[in-house]
């Protein structure tokens, strides 16, 4: 029994109007576009974040391939086992180390090992906040078990917390390998890939400005990366290192809190100099030992004048405070890995944003006034 498909009353012979095929083909560009968006998704940020690198490291990379005689993939394969071993290793080393200490911590709060000094005098006549704060020191000296069960469940919500923003710390950092890795085929393709960028550019754009914003694009990813996430990141490895060998507590912490500073533009020396002062008063250094360490700290926070004139300057100058809105807005978002993304995504917004009213600007003052 075949089965035949009748006609709707009344729209016999109506064809479909210009308006309506517009609707159903953006429909369907639409259910595809999200379709691709969430099977792409739990890969975006990584993406991302191996695009920026390579395109920081392309320069690099093409020094080195001109050295081994034009081959591509060789000078990819050799930059990445180099970054590998440069950045990837002392983050995890550091990151390890900080998730020992939280870990070490919370079991010493619940073993009852962890010992805090006694409030020095005079903090009770602090302005303000004088006796509150020695009075919660005191009890934490006398009795931490009973404070801590005071303050629960908020004690166990913050382990929870910490422990937890650890882990995604060292879920940040393999993602920071596949990065590398993933990078390290973008540059071996790099020709092809700019090709491509400043086709969508001139799709979406114009070809006469696409050249012009795909030069911006990598000015500012290569300006934001080196000049300033890059100083940073350096100079928070190094300090990191060195309170890792001097054996300072809470090293891996104390490098992150290095880093931030960094981006923001901030010395070291506000984390440094309680560093140094902890070596000498603590008792537990030599004093060529102390020596040492005080000299390598002090020469680790000065890196970053050393290091900023020749990685800054390259490329475009972001405004600082568009950089820190993206680095601290990526870290709320998506952690570690964000403190990145955040700052050299937010900067590459702005820069193409100001590049369209510019160029904007130029042609309206080019026309002849009618």
């Amino acid at each position: 029994m075949n089965a035949r498909l009748e006609p709707v009353p009344g729209l016999e012979g109506q064809r479909t109007t210009p308006l309506l095929d517009v609707l159903i083909r953006a429909g369907l560009i639409f259910g595809l576009a999200t379709l691709c968006y969430r099977i792409f998704s739990p890969f975006l940020t990584l993406t991302v974040w191996a695009v920026i690198l390579a395109v920081t490291m392309y320069p690099l990379h093409q020094r080195v391939a001109y050295r081994v005689g034009g081959r591509q993939g060789l000078a990819s394969t050799l930059i990445v086992l180099i970054g590998v071993a440069l950045f990837v290793v002392p983050t995890g080393l550091l990151v390890g180390e900080l998730g020992d200490a939280a870990q070490e911590f919370v079991q010493g709060v619940q073993a009852n090992t962890v010992q805090i000094p006694a409030p020095r005098p005079g903090v009770e006549r602090w302005p303000i906040v004088g006796q509150e704060i020695h009075a919660f020191w005191s009890k934490a000296h006398s009795d931490l078990p009973a404070l801590v069960k005071s303050m629960q469940p908020k004690v166990g919500e913050l382990a929870i917390w910490v422990l937890g923003w650890v882990a995604g710390i060292g879920g940040g950092m393999l993602q920071l390998l596949a990065a590398f890795v993933i990078a390290g085929v973008i540059m071996a393709f790099g020709e092809a890939g700019a090709r491509s960028s400043e086709a969508i550019f001139a799709r979406i754009i114009s070809p006469e400005r696409a050249p012009g914003f795909v030069a911006l694009s990598a000015a500012t990813i290569r300006a934001v990366a080196q000049g300033v996430i890059g100083v940073a990141l350096i100079q928070a490895l190094a300090v990191g290192m060195i309170l890792l060998v001097a054996g300072i507590p809470l090293a891996g912490l104390l490098a992150i809190i290095v880093l931030v500073l960094g981006i923001a533009q901030l010395p070291a020396v506000l984390v440094l100099l309680p560093v140094i002062l902890y070596i000498w008063m603590s008792g537990e250094y030599g004093t060529a030992l102390a020596i040492v360490y005080s000299v390598l700290l002090f020469a680790a926070g000065m890196l970053d004048n050393v290091l900023k004139p020749l990685m800054m300057g390259r490329g475009v100058d972001a405004p600082m405070p568009v950089i820190l809105l993206g680095a601290l807005g990526g870290m709320a978002a998506r952690g570690m890995v964000g403190l990145f993304l955040g700052a050299v995504l937010l900067a590459l917004g702005y820069q193409i944003f100001m590049g369209w009213v510019y160029a904007g600007q130029a042609e309206s003052d080019s026309q002849p006034v009618g």
